[in-house]
């Protein structure tokens, strides 16, 4: 593994701890959250399928 795939992954997991408590926050219920989850499950799946194709 080298470093051009090492610094994007800490980027990603450094914006996950800057995000994640106020997402967790903003959806207390429980429908809404997994509702924003499946949106965001959604996005991340076409993300990493257009990335792969392209790539």
């Amino acid at each position: 593994m080298g470093l051009e795939e090492i610094v994007p992954a800490i980027f990603l997991i450094a914006v996950l701890i800057l995000v994640l408590p106020e997402f967790l926050r903003s959806n207390s219920k429980s429908k809404l959250f997994f509702k924003n989850s499946l949106i965001w499950i959604i996005i991340i799946a076409s993300v990493l399928i257009v990335y792969n194709f392209v790539a």
